[in-house]
């Protein structure tokens, strides 16, 4: 389940996000997850840990049709204030989502990878209930600001100490042992420590800038694959350990299995013996609880033999 926001918690990223300079670099990470998903409206997106609603409402601008999750009810509290009844909104964990399978186009792990107990079940989970692309967003162990975040994390109580940071190289790692090899683009933004200004927003829009890998933002972008699974299907037919005097055939087999050359032959063969038997033996026949050599046998004794 992982680790779970508190009143408090909830209360201070709600602050967080809230101050001036916060917002700007909170747009910017949206902005390229956007960019990054390229959405289309009315089409559908699930944000997995959608936590006070702060990544909710570009996409609801968007005119998506725009699902939330988070385990938090406090978090949910917040979103919904915010968000109103523009979203759907549930109170589940990443690792066991309450939807059926490609329920949704998009799915978005928003800063919500750090502070699950399972990311790879977490990325199976938003794999199956997605069906076009996925966007992992993560808080950079390698980049400055990571490293300053963690480093506070020891002398006071934060968030970030309830957090697991991550590297590009990791979630790729991650991707390719949870989906195999598919499509995969990553980009990161935040490069400065403290970037305000024309200079540092001009800095952050270039695609060449963004693919440098210590940003303290890394967004990446699954393209999903679909993939058929395929069950082998059963078929009876007769095996030579328990022969029906008619058939000749009895069992099972699996589809493709090719069935004896000479089976046409066998079905004329004994139609022909058993064309003019009496009722009885036809059932018995038909039963195979006696060889055909022997009920034919014993139809040619009761002809042979002269009336009382």
């Amino acid at each position: 389940m992982g680790y779970i926001f508190n009143f408090h918690d909830a209360a201070s990223y709600d602050h967080w996000f809230n101050n001036r300079k916060n917002k700007l670099t909170s747009s910017i990470e949206i902005q390229l997850m956007i960019d990054m998903l390229r959405p289309l409206k009315r089409e559908s997106v699930l944000d997995i840990g959608c936590g006070t609603g702060a990544s909710l409402l570009p996409l609801i601008e968007m005119d998506l049709d725009t699902t939330g999750i988070d385990p938090s009810p406090y978090m949910l509290d917040i979103a919904y204030k915010k968000v109103k009844n523009r979203a759907n909104l549930y109170r589940g964990v990443a690792e066991d989502l309450p939807f059926e399978d490609n329920s949704f186009n998009y799915a978005c792990l928003f800063t919500s990878l750090e502070f699950v107990d399972d990311p790879r079940k977490a990325l199976e989970e938003a794999c199956r209930v997605a069906k076009d692309r996925i966007f992992i967003g993560v808080l950079n162990r390698y980049a400055i600001k990571g490293i300053k975040r963690r480093l506070k994390g020891i002398f006071t109580e934060t968030i970030y100490n309830k957090a697991r940071f991550f590297s590009i190289w990791e979630i790729k790692q991650l991707v390719r042992s949870t989906l195999g090899d598919v499509p995969v683009s990553w980009r990161t933004v935040c490069q400065l420590p403290s970037g305000n200004g024309k200079f540092a927003g001009r800095l952050e829009k270039s695609k060449l800038i963004q693919r440098f890998p210590f940003g303290a933002f890394v967004g990446i972008v699954i393209a999903l694959v679909p993939r058929f699974r395929t069950r082998p299907l059963t078929l009876k037919y007769r095996s030579q350990s328990a022969l029906n005097p008619l058939t000749e055939y009895v069992g099972s087999m699996r589809f493709g299995d090719s069935l004896p050359d000479n089976l046409p032959g066998l079905f004329y063969q004994n139609f022909q013996q058993a064309a003019d038997l009496d009722f009885m033996s036809m059932i018995h026949l038909l039963s195979g609880n006696r060889p055909l050599s022997e009920i034919l046998h014993i139809h040619e004794t009761k002809d042979d033999k002269p009336p009382a």
